[in-house]
Parts: C-alpha cells; structure tokens; sequence
C-alpha cells in the first residue's frame, strides 16, 4: 500500500518520476501497464500520459545502492487525479498486486514542472 504524503492541491499537472527496479520486466509491462491504463479509463480520468519511458545505462552521481533498471516519467492532471488513481479500490484489487510482482524496488517521486 503506498501511503501519501499531504501536498497543495489544485496546482494543475504533476509530472510522476517513477525509478523502477524489476522483478518481472513482462509482468510489469504486459500485465500491470495495461491493468493500470483500465483503471484509469473506468475512473474516468483524463490526461495522463507517459512522457518518457528511459533504460538506466549509467549511475553517474548516485550511491552504491541506487541502482535502477528504467525510469518512466508519467504526467497526470493533478495531484489529486494520481491519489484517485492509487487510492481507487479497483487500483488496489486490478493493478497494485501486478505493481508489486513485477518490480523488486520502486521510488515514486512527484513533480512540477517549472517554467523558466
């Protein structure tokens, strides 16, 4: 279960950086990516969509124990459609027990993009 922490809300969209350590590769993208995107049309929401999906070549600046096979970068609506997303019982019955077959170590680590 994944536990949330307070934030501002409504600020518009948030950019989810996703450093994903793998279990099972096939379980987390044929299975848990395709049982994620249902959960996100039966909720209804709109607006998310994966920015980039990166293989990690290198650990230039990182500890020992920081190493991470992919990053995915997903943008959401709001910071509020992610937690409808992850708090959703059908989140919890369809996706997450595929979420935590497939991956040995996940960071989820929400952002805002800034413009400058």
């Amino acid at each position: 279960m994944i536990t949330f922490p307070k934030f501002e809300s409504g600020q518009g969209p948030v950019l989810m950086l996703n450093l994903i350590k793998f279990k099972d590769k096939k379980i987390y993208f044929e299975q848990y990516i395709p049982a994620f995107g249902q959960v996100v049309n039966q909720l209804g929401i709109e607006g998310v969509n994966v920015q980039l999906v990166g293989e990690v070549i290198a650990n230039i600046i990182a500890d020992e124990n920081d190493q991470w096979d992919e990053i995915v970068l997903v943008e959401y609506p709001s910071a509020e459609a992610f937690m409808t997303i992850a708090q959703s019982e059908l989140y919890q019955q369809l996706a997450d027990p595929l979420r935590v077959a497939g991956t040995a170590e996940l960071k989820l680590i929400m952002t805002r993009k800034i413009d400058f």
